[in-house]
């Protein structure tokens, strides 16, 4: 069964203000003759963040206490902006349809998940989006831009599927482009605020830690 997951955003003002990025969990064994074997984990990363940053003035501090109390610490998942990584494109450019591919037509197949693809020198990463702006979603099949009416896209999950009559053809390359948000937790039940430190500039640890699909 699917953890709980609450459809709504952290502060936007708060999380642009943010720290963290993408973990990955390696093993490294160094041999005899000083080689390495190295073997990951994971097949996805995993994104921690730290929220505290973006908290400036006690209005932001009690606006992150109600978003924590609501979501009761740990138990309920929400949406979070990440200011550097949340578009199909190039940062800094506008999301077109053509950014992403995202599967290949046979004539029968109708549902195509969202993925952001990282490298392709050498091993490219392809990470599944979940949790895209229904609005922002562009697809293209053939490298022809496809109407809205012609596909539904799912926010919560990031599903996309070709509505009947508009299914993509065999070897017919299927591309998208979106903005998106990454689903996470709190990474604590407690939320520790000195009233008397925030005072004198220190920061709050407020830890997120990404879901995974």
């Amino acid at each position: 069964m699917p953890a709980p997951f609450h459809e709504v955003l952290f502060p936007l003002d708060i999380a642009l203000k943010s720290s963290g990025g993408p973990e990955r969990l390696t093993d490294i064994v160094t041999l005899g003759s000083g080689r390495e074997e190295r073997n990951t984990r994971w097949a996805h990363s995993r994104r921690r963040y730290d929220a505290g940053y973006g908290v400036k003035t006690l209005d932001e501090l009690r606006a992150v206490l109600a978003f924590f109390e609501e979501r009761r610490g740990r138990l309920y998942g929400f949406r979070w902006r990440d200011r550097l990584d949340g578009c199909s494109a190039v940062l800094g450019t506008n999301v077109s349809p053509l950014d992403q591919p995202i599967g290949e037509g046979d004539g029968a197949r109708a549902d195509f998940p969202l993925t952001k693809t990282y490298g392709g020198a050498y091993a490219p990463y392809a990470r599944p989006i979940v949790k895209p702006l229904a609005d922002s979603v562009r697809i293209a099949v053939a490298g022809i831009e496809s109407a809205p009416a012609h596909f539904d896209c799912d926010a919560a999950t990031g599903l996309v599927t070709f509505v009947a009559g508009h299914v993509p053809p065999p070897g017919a390359a299927v591309t998208a482009g979106f903005r998106f948000d990454v689903p996470v937790r709190f990474d604590t039940d407690f939320l520790e605020v000195d009233l008397s430190a925030f005072a004198a500039g220190a920061i709050p640890k407020i830890p997120l830690i990404e879901i995974r699909p």
